[in-house]
């Protein structure tokens, strides 16, 4: 008996999900780092406040509405547009805010959305202050996802 109950909870503890890395445990935690990395030009942290493609595949690809096999999406496609585009805006929100230091006042989002295990907020908006004291909104990532207390970033895709 004690062999068959080890051998379960061995199979338990191999199928959890290990918790998102890199996150931050509050929306303007999270988007003060955002603001702090492109500041100091840094976009290895950037990349590290998103999701990665195992913690995309792992905690979010089985909820999604494109997982359902109806759908016939593969992960792989998905995934790939979906880091593409990221990739792609990011590049253009650093060679427009680099270097360029921010105090945060606080993030707005448009909606969110339930996922049951974790939640989208979607269209985030940082409002900022320069250091001449100037307040402006600033879209520096797309959304963000909240699981367990855990915040990152879900993409830097920008929908205007």
């Amino acid at each position: 008996v004690y062999a068959g109950t080890l051998a379960l909870a061995a199979s338990a503890a191999c199928s959890q999900v290990p918790p998102l890395a890199n996150a931050h445990p509050s929306p303007s935690s999270l988007a003060s780092g955002v603001v702090e990395a492109l500041a100091r030009r840094d976009r290895t942290t950037l990349e590290a406040l998103a999701l990665n493609e195992t913690e995309f595949r792992d905690h979010v690809w089985p909820r999604l509405p494109a997982a359902r096999p109806e759908r016939n999406l593969p992960f792989s496609y998905v995934w790939g547009e979906l880091r593409q585009k990221s990739m792609q805006t990011l590049t253009g929100v650093m060679s427009r805010e680099e270097g360029k230091r921010y105090d945060l006042i606080d993030v707005r989002f448009s909606a969110v959305t339930d996922y049951q295990t974790y939640r989208v907020h979607r269209e985030a908006t940082f409002r900022v202050r320069d250091a001449s004291g100037v307040e402006r909104d600033l879209r520096a990532c797309g959304s963000m996802i909240e699981e367990g207390g855990a915040w990152k970033v879900f993409s830097y895709v920008i929908e205007d």
